[in-house]
């Protein structure tokens, strides 16, 4: 097992390396000086998105949504939740599919909400429609 982990920061995008024998909770980027981990979703797309699934060493947990949709809405208090408990464990980060349709036609998202875990930069699991918090805690737990 490797000593440190590389996670990207979600205000500024740059990669740290966190020691494994530190809290995480507390960590804070080299770069902004802002906390690592804020307890909520980060709202991501494009080159970003590609960033944070690529540069990460703890899996990131994706939810394809649209303001419009009936479904996300559901579905956004339970990510959040997912979010506040999970990390430092993983990165949620949300995807507004209006806004990055060329994103979601590259992963193939076909109706919303979409889940998908990423590890090491692949797809490791995915999910379509409303899921609950132990989908969500599953991945973590599999994939951390």
């Amino acid at each position: 097992m490797t000593e440190s982990l590389h996670v990207v920061c979600p205000h500024c995008d740059a990669v740290n390396r966190l020691p494994r024998s530190r809290p995480a909770e507390a960590a804070k980027c080299g770069a902004c000086k802002a906390t690592l981990f804020t307890g909520a979703p980060v709202a991501l797309g494009g080159p970003r998105f590609d960033a944070h699934v690529a540069g990460n060493d703890i899996p990131v947990i994706a939810d394809f949504w649209a303001g419009w949709c009936g479904p996300c809405r559901t579905m956004a208090p339970v990510f959040d939740k997912a979010a506040q408990m999970l990390e430092p464990r993983a990165r949620f980060v949300k995807v507004d599919v209006d806004a990055n349709q060329e994103l979601a036609a590259r992963l193939g998202v076909r109706g919303i909400p979409a889940l998908f875990a990423f590890r090491k930069g692949q797809v490791a699991a995915q999910h379509a429609g409303v899921a609950d918090l132990n989908l969500l805690r599953g991945w973590v737990d599999r994939l951390a």
